[in-house]
């Protein structure tokens, strides 16, 4: 085996092979490949039999593969491409004697002339298509196939749009004689000569020789045929060809024949498929490097299955049909591309062993060749068959193309159940890829990637990897995890904080414990916070390890986070720490997070915490830890912000409501008229602002109330607040909100 070039002359030559892909785009839109060579075709009076046999002769060929693929080894895969990629280019200038042929002998010598110059065309194809393929697979490095297939399809679609619209224009200037087909093919076969030249300067492609005592390798085409997602997937391609292929190739004389759009339109409707291709190019190639070519397959699959109903269903003889199948063909390359893109990467990447390509390709080209053959000739028979179908049933119009689109229907919804089942090249399913661009904001998403790898400074990088966060979609992971070893200390710093906004993910949580387990305080602090703001609950092992980090702001982080992410195993453990602890920074995390985590044990050590602290701040801190263990804190957190600015009369009116629940609540009527009566007094001096005797009130009232029937932890917090009060009155205000929030879960429970 000669030497393979290495990757750097493999990524210099992509370049000349866009250029050469590019060129040929003009042969191929000029000649056969393109709605004017079917017009062409029509124009001749062929009949559509007729049409779909000579269409059906360039696939047919491919059975030749099977007995060239060894001869092009031998030969060099390089050299046979070259050699018949030009013959096809010289072949195709016979095809300028068809008026001579017709004039002389009539359309009947035209079928066969035309046939056999299209049979030679396609003979010599199927030997340089041979040999392209696996020299394709050995010059296309597997890391950038997705990329190098995006750019290649992006310049020749290009191309194609301008090759579209001058055949069109042609076609519509000369609509009455071959001229204008005459001048395509001319111009195509001498662009499609400088393409030849263009794969001179392609690396690889070498000889395959073998040393004279070394055994000569057998042919294993038997073991190809056995491996069962190789089967799987040329299954699944002849249902995708018998779907696609005659709808495709009939489609120009569908919208002139039933839509009503002159010859020169149904030319011009190429051009929407070929933007649908640029459109999506970028798009198709990195999902498929990212996510892997089977979930882009699957979902081009899907989209052939749901594109025929538009031409189906799209208007006939207006003037908006030329724009309707635009947009139909704009999805179709969208479709098309997809399929394309996604195949191709499992193809090469997955299902075809790189040591036995020879045979795998040979029998996938020639199986390509039987299956796009038959689908030709079987679309020019249904259209045949059916020339007489007319009518409506339901909403669908009966002519002779609505078998195509049933097919076309049916076909590739089957392959999908077969195309699935392949053990491709990535875990994620076709479900799971759709859902990336239904989750966030797909489009932010998108941008903000371009922006990132564009980003020439550590501001705008900073900057852009926010927007990765604000777009919260699955699609920036790869990005994300980039700025998170981003040598840049801001860049990580704000990649923390974008992590933080997205759903759980484990690449995610596994970069982040780098991070918190790391020896820089200050992300791995932001790396604890982000742990739980997440929500990946299975993070809370990594949590416990960050409690044992020198550093006591990590360890509060931990802490914190824990209670975040409501791991109740914690509970007794998170309060043995705390009984122990001296630190007050962490005595506070440890007591927000067991009031996250509802530990009623741990309202003790808080109450006592509460009591002994001085700094007010804290103090609200503990009191909310304490508000959750007793119930839900809305009921705390809206009294605190009302009575920030108007403490008397908030306190007054919720006094007042909680006086009708006690009358609901208190059904004994014990002493009832004396109780009620200090909620009264209560609520009057809060309303007059006189808050130290509406504080006095509310202890007395927590004094003479029979709460005995509460849960245990109301109880004993409105007893502690009514002994606190007695010390503090007034002063200490998040006793009165905290008694409030204890009598407002008791009696809401229980009234």
């Amino acid at each position: 085996m000669q030497k393979e070039p290495t990757t750097v002359e493999k990524l210099r030559g992509l370049r000349w092979s866009i250029a050469l892909n590019s060129a040929n785009t003009v042969f191929v839109q000029f000649t056969y490949f393109g709605s004017a060579f079917v017009l062409f075709l029509d124009r001749l009076g062929l009949s559509k039999a007729d049409i779909g046999f000579i269409l059906s002769l360039v696939p047919f060929s491919n059975l030749l593969a099977i007995w060239i693929a060894p001869i092009a080894a031998r030969y060099g895969y390089k050299r046979t491409f070259l050699l018949f990629f030009g013959l096809r280019k010289l072949v195709t200038f016979f095809l300028l004697l068809t008026p001579w042929v017709v004039a002389q002998y009539g359309a009947g010598a035209a079928f066969a002339f035309v046939a056999g110059v299209v049979g030679l065309f396609a003979a010599s194809r199927t030997v340089e298509e041979t040999a392209y393929y696996p020299w394709y697979q050995e010059f296309v490095p597997n890391a950038v196939r997705g990329k190098y297939t995006a750019n290649s399809t992006i310049a020749t679609a290009l191309v194609g749009v301008l090759s579209v619209a001058v055949a069109g224009w042609v076609i519509e200037t000369y609509p009455d004689d071959l001229f204008g087909f005459m001048a395509l093919i001319t111009a195509g076969v001498l662009v499609g000569l400088i393409s030849t030249w263009c794969g001179i300067f392609i690396p690889g492609g070498a000889p395959i020789t073998h040393d004279e005592d070394e055994p000569k390798p057998q042919r294993d085409m038997r073991g190809a045929l056995r491996d069962p997602d190789f089967l799987r997937y040329l299954t699944g391609l002849a249902l995708i060809t018998l779907g696609t292929v005659p709808v495709a190739s009939f489609l120009p004389l569908f919208l002139e024949e039933q839509i009503g759009l002159s010859s020169g339109g149904a030319i011009f409707v190429q051009m929407g498929s070929l933007l649908g291709t640029i459109s999506s190019s970028y798009l198709w190639g990195w999902a498929s490097d990212r996510y892997g070519g089977r979930p882009v397959m699957l979902t081009g699959v899907l989209s052939f299955v749901i594109t025929p109903f538009f031409w189906w269903f799209m208007p006939r003889g207006t003037n908006l049909s030329l724009y309707f199948a635009l947009s139909i063909a704009f999805l179709q390359g969208l479709a098309n591309l997809g399929w394309g893109i996604g195949a191709t990467r499992l193809l090469f990447g997955s299902v075809v062993p790189k040591e036995k390509n020879m045979d795998y390709l040979a029998i996938w080209f020639a199986w390509a060749g039987i299956t796009a053959g038959l689908s030709q000739l079987a679309g020019g028979w249904i259209l045949e068959a059916g020339r007489n179908l007319s009518g409506t049933f339901s909403f669908f119009t009966l002519d002779a193309y609505a078998p195509l689109f049933v097919l076309a229907i049916v076909a590739p919804l089957l392959s999908i159940f077969l195309l699935a089942a392949i053990q491709g090249d990535s875990a994620v399913s076709m479900g799971q890829f759709a859902g990336l661009f239904l989750r966030g904001n797909p489009f932010m998403a998108m941008t903000s990637l371009v922006k990132f790898y564009s980003s020439r400074d550590e501001y705008t990088t900073v900057r852009t990897t926010e927007r990765l966060g604000q777009a919260r979609s699955t699609l920036a992971i790869h990005e994300l995890l980039e700025a998170l070893a981003d040598p840049r200390f801001n860049v990580r710093f704000e990649a923390i904080q974008a992590a933080a906004r997205m759903k759980t993910d484990p690449q995610l949580t596994a970069a982040l414990t780098k991070i918190l387990l790391g020896k820089n305080p200050a992300l791995s602090v932001m790396a604890a916070w982000a742990i739980g703001r997440i929500g990946d609950r299975n993070a809370a092992s990594v949590l416990w390890q960050g409690l044992n980090s020198p550093y006591k702001s990590v360890r509060m982080h931990c802490v914190r986070s824990l209670g975040t992410l409501g791991d109740r195993r914690s509970g007794r453990a998170l309060l043995q720490r705390l009984e122990d602890e001296t630190d007050e920074g962490l005595q506070l995390a440890y007591a927000s997070a067991l009031g996250g985590l509802r530990v009623s044990k741990a309202a003790f050590k808080l109450l006592d915490l509460l009591y002994v602290n001085v700094d007010e701040e804290t103090r609200l801190e503990l009191a909310l830890a304490v508000a959750r263990i007793i119930g839900d804190e809305h009921f705390f957190i809206q009294l605190w912000r009302s009575t920030r600015h108007e403490a008397g009369t908030t306190l007054s009116q919720t006094v007042d409501a909680l006086k009708k629940k006690w009358a609901r609540w208190n059904k004994s009527g014990s002493d009832e008229q004396e109780v009620t009566a200090l909620l009264t007094a209560c609520a009057l001096a809060f309303a007059g602002n006189d808050l130290a005797e509406g504080a006095t009130q509310l202890r007395t009232f927590l004094e003479a109330a029979p709460l005995d029937t509460c849960e245990y932890i109301n109880t004993l917090v409105c007893q502690e607040c009514a002994t606190r009060l007695e010390e503090f009155g007034y002063e200490r205000q998040e006793y009165i909100i905290l008694a409030l929030h204890a009598l407002n879960e008791c009696l809401g429970r229980n009234g």
